[in-house]
């Protein structure tokens, strides 16, 4: 039991001090779709921490298991959940899935949260209900032996996301932190922020915007717009965000 105690600890701190190198992807379509992958990509930090593990822990049934899920929200929810769902809660849902693959022994570690929107309106309400998808049964079910396995939890990952605000249209994608709410994210979040930076760990963050044409006009200095001007990149970490959210604002007009 201290084993298993000890291996889930470690994931713990692992999981919750940033130590994640998160992607966003939007794809645009002509037809005004947009295809919204976020990725979250645990695998180095795995396997520096599994330099750190005795060879008994890693014997363990939790160690090795392997699991490559994918899993739509919608039809993973319960009736109960369902019938409290309004319309376009079902429909964000059932254009949602959730993919987790997990292999320790190779040191693999991957959530990805995939959604489909048809439209600026669909992709807009999304964005900013999109924490609201991890209070629903569905990760739990998805992920109950990944948590229980590294003491990983992939609510914590999409949480976050509520301290942004979005204006979309057809045109426009304009994203900017909200300060007071991004305050409160780091109140609660402090003492695994502050243990990551003392332990050397960083969190890099890289969002990936593909435009069916061309760009107007890009907002945030920092990001990267290709010779076509249909590929939007922007880089950075957590620790720069920490130090200045308006880091990660993007108003783009296209």
């Amino acid at each position: 039991m201290k084993k298993i105690y000890y291996l889930s600890l470690l994931f713990v701190l692992l999981c919750l001090s940033s130590c994640v190198n998160i992607e966003e992807h939007y794809d645009f379509k002509p037809d005004g779709s947009c295809n919204v992958v976020y990725d979250f990509d645990m695998g180095q930090a795995v396997s520096v921490l599994a330099n750190l593990l005795s060879d008994s822990v890693k014997a363990t049934p939790q160690f090795n298991l392997v699991k490559d899920t994918t899993l739509n929200f919608y039809t993973a929810l319960p009736d109960t959940t369902q019938m409290k769902m309004s319309l376009e809660e079902v429909n964000m849902a059932k254009s949602s899935s959730l993919s987790v693959k997990m292999d320790l022994k190779k040191s693999i570690m991957k959530v990805s949260v995939n959604h489909l929107a048809k439209n600026a309106a669909d992709l807009d309400y999304y964005l900013k209900h999109l924490s609201k998808i991890s209070m629903s049964s569905q990760l739990n079910q998805v992920t109950k032996n990944t948590r229980h396995t590294a003491g990983f939890d992939a609510q914590q990952l999409v949480a976050g996301e509520d301290y942004y605000s979005y204006e979309i249209t057809p045109h426009k994608f304009y994203r900017v932190i909200d300060k007071e709410k991004f305050k409160v994210f780091l109140k609660k979040t402090e003492s695994t922020f502050a243990m990551a930076k003392a332990m050397l760990i960083d969190m890099p963050y890289k969002v990936i915007l593909n435009f069916a044409t061309p760009v107007k006009k890009v907002s945030n200095p920092k990001a990267k717009i290709s010779a076509d001007r249909k590929h939007v990149t922007l880089i950075t970490n957590m620790d720069d965000v920490i130090k200045n959210p308006s880091v990660m604002n993007l108003k783009i007009d296209f």
